[in-house]
């Protein structure tokens, strides 16, 4: 699942010129990773239309794996 979600990240920061060729793991925090607030939103809608999840119902999230951790919980 990490993978899909390391997928969608690249994509929002290919989209924005940003380098996307860095490492993302599950420690990664969104932020160091150049994504704005336009992008987070942007990510939330993408995950949303491919796994039927808000991932910030329940307030923010900072890192890949707590969004990985979201998902595994509403499989």
């Amino acid at each position: 699942m990490i993978e899909s979600i390391k997928k969608i990240i690249k994509e929002i920061l290919a989209e924005n010129d940003m380098p996307y060729d860095i490492e993302i793991n599950a420690d990664s925090q969104l932020r160091d990773l150049g994504l704005t607030s336009f992008d987070l939103a942007t990510l939330t809608v993408k995950i949303e239309d491919e796994y039927d999840v808000d991932i910030f119902e329940d307030g923010l999230v900072s890192k890949v794996g707590e969004i990985v951790s979201i998902l595994e919980e509403n499989k």
